[in-house]
């Protein structure tokens, strides 16, 4: 398979290594990108794959609180462009669709599109939208959270929305824990909530990278401990220092606070989404070429 330039950048941006490495990898990996990263991550010339954090549309992320604070309800709306998602129409529309999502709990996606939408369904009313503002507008995704005690919700900028359960949470700590989840995005509760097949993976990928540091096979164990550790502390909500005051992890302030987290949902526009980026640079040349 022929390794283009597009993919060494694009396995550049995953994982921040040199051009030739990452030229390499690919060569190695016969182009499969998700395995040259991996490779590069074992050899240790990757610190992390960035895949998970790309954000390429545009958008916004609605959230909408029941008044008894123990529902709450999170939508993510794409635009094509950021003018259009901060467009009085564009807000309006992804406002209504957060409130009927948290009033009808729609069972999946298609449920929410079909329910009611002042006389037609949030189908129609997104189709009336995409041919009022000329762009195509999608309702991307949603999720209902519901506690027995306190929701936490914390929207910033309207392109990164937390909703998170609680128990024995006042409405201060709430957002707190809400804002830290947007700021430092945790992809798990704790270390039991950890899918067994990605900690055997990261174990393995630590394994690798250890052995090419030339350490005895029984440092080589202590080192993957350590550090298995170190990468759960970094993806999990409780293992993270606290935002507002680092020297605090934050189970250790749910401690002292005598308070859990159930869950949690973190949605950020675009995110996972691959937009085509366009080189005008080469449109132009390519245009002027033609007309020669």
């Amino acid at each position: 398979m022929t390794v283009t330039a597009g993919m060494v950048k694009e396995l550049r941006e995953r994982t921040g290594a040199g051009m030739m490495e990452c030229k390499k990898a690919l060569v190695e990996a016969d182009g499969d990108l998700d395995l040259a990263a991996e490779n590069m991550r074992k050899a240790g010339l990757a610190k992390a794959d960035k895949k998970a954090g790309r954000v390429a549309a545009e958008g916004a992320v609605q959230v909408a609180v029941a008044d008894d604070q123990k529902r709450a309800a999170i939508v993510e709306i794409n635009s094509e462009t950021d003018f259009v998602a901060s467009s009085e129409d564009f807000r309006r529309f992804a406002s209504r669709v957060a409130d009927i999502a948290l009033s009808e709990t729609p069972a999946d996606l298609d449920a929410l599109l079909a329910t009611d939408f002042d006389g037609g369904s949030v189908e129609e009313a997104r189709r009336a939208l995409i041919a009022k503002v000329g762009e195509n507008i999608s309702v991307r995704r949603f999720a209902v959270v519901e506690s027995d005690d306190r929701i936490g919700s914390y929207v910033h900028g309207s392109r990164i929305g937390v909703l998170v359960a609680m128990r024995g949470a006042d409405a201060d700590l709430a957002k707190d824990i809400a804002m830290h989840i947007a700021a430092s995005k945790p992809q798990h509760v704790s270390g039991d909530d950890i899918p067994a097949d990605v900690l055997a993976k990261e174990k393995e990928i630590l394994s690798e990278q250890a052995k090419t540091e030339g350490k005895p096979e029984n440092i080589i164990e202590k080192m993957v401990v350590g550090r298995l550790q170190k990468f759960i502390g970094e993806i999990t909500l409780l293992g993270q220092p606290f935002i507002k005051d680092p020297d605090m992890s934050v189970e250790r302030l749910l401690e002292d606070k005598s308070a859990e987290v159930a869950s949690f949902i973190r949605f950020e526009v675009g995110e996972g989404i691959e937009k085509k980026a366009d080189d005008f640079v080469a449109e132009v040349m390519a245009q002027v070429r033609g007309e020669a």
